[in-house]
């Protein structure tokens, strides 16, 4: 199994956060804000010893906490992560803050990862309690009940989110995909279809992602090639991918390396062409493909590449070294269960 570009549920908090992780570092936080700088960069263990060492300086005990939840997380110690959350949040004087707000995204989001799913609801809950018009929380806690089996519930917060964001085709997209992960397909066209429907003029680009999600990629694919001398990368993959689903590996192929000869390197471009390429079985292009999507360092993207690496590995029978990088993704990546039904695979080699 290859791995295409989707975002993690949780980690879209986390990204719309991350803007606010300075948030109260003050000058005296000189040791603070090399850990966040750290956590940023990904560098989980380091902002650990940095978060101590500010401990140790006094610093502020509230914004240290908060980051090393954010460090354990990025490390996969949930439980850890939710100690320090509680922590940050009990260290308050009463005075309810975005800080608070913050730091409650993210412990939800850490106690949906160790699938303590009514915690991750209450603190949902406690946020659209105070702020009714909280968007993002709809989202995310209609995530949240889909997993608590409550898809009337579910469906009630994904109408409140597009009821405060209607024109968020992002975010269409994104309940689309959750939908149709739980088995609600239908539901999440029929979010699409409305919009498609109504009265809005949509470009050229929503309307082919919306056909590619819809099924019909045909008509994704006419629409997409309107755009595909814009230089968007989104544009390119979703056009590309619409092709792919029609079985035109060739041609979607064709279109990634026209991509990167005209606009430059792009990771997600690297990784779909390499996923083409796999399909087509040719498995030394999508290594290199991979590879050199890798060798952009893209955060974004890392996970995926790193995965389809060693599967292309896999599939030109080099075992011991697909092995090895297995071993390594797992160690960074320890709640992927796909990839530890790989290593048992790998194991029989």
């Amino acid at each position: 199994m290859i791995k295409t570009i989707g975002k993690r549920i949780w980690s879209l908090a986390a990204c719309l956060l991350m803007i606010s992780l300075f948030a109260g570092c003050g000058q005296k936080e000189e040791k603070i804000k090399e850990a966040m700088a750290a956590v940023e960069n990904q560098e989980y263990r380091a902002a650990i010893v940095l978060f101590q060492d500010a401990q140790a300086l006094g610093e502020n005990e509230r914004l240290i906490q908060r980051g090393l939840g954010i460090s354990y997380m990025g490390l996969s110690q949930y439980t850890e992560a939710i100690a320090c959350f509680k922590e940050a949040l009990a260290l308050s004087d009463g005075t309810i803050e975005d800080f608070d707000f913050d730091t409650n995204y993210y412990l939800a989001a850490a106690y949906q990862h160790v699938k303590l799913y009514n915690d991750a609801k209450l603190v949902y809950d406690a946020i659209l309690s105070l702020r009714p018009k909280e968007k993002d929380a709809y989202f995310l806690r209609g995530n949240v009940l889909l997993n608590l089996n409550q898809y009337n519930e579910a469906v009630e917060d994904f109408d409140k989110t597009l009821e405060l964001d209607p024109k968020n085709y992002d975010r269409i997209i994104e309940i689309c995909q959750i939908l149709d992960h739980f088995g609600y397909k239908e539901k999440g066209q029929e979010y699409i279809r409305k919009v498609m429907d109504g009265k809005d003029r949509l470009s050229a680009y929503d309307t082919g992602r919306f056909y590619y999600y819809l099924e019909e990629y045909q008509k994704a694919y006419v629409a997409l090639e309107e755009v595909k001398n814009d230089g968007d990368a989104e544009g390119f993959l979703y056009l590309g991918r619409a092709y792919e689903a029609t079985g035109d590996y060739n041609y979607a192929a064709t279109l990634y390396s026209a991509y990167l000869t005209k606009f430059g390197e792009n990771a997600e471009v690297y990784n779909q062409m390499g996923v083409c390429e796999m399909k087509k079985g040719n498995y030394d292009k999508a290594l290199e493909s991979f590879q050199s999507g890798l060798a952009l360092n893209d955060l974004s993207v890392k996970q995926s590449l790193e995965f389809n690496e060693i599967v292309a590995y896999e599939y030109l029978q080099q075992y011991e070294k697909a092995c090895s990088l297995l071993e390594k993704y797992l160690k960074a990546y320890p709640e992927d269960e796909e990839a530890k039904r790989e290593m048992i695979f790998l194991s029989t080699r």
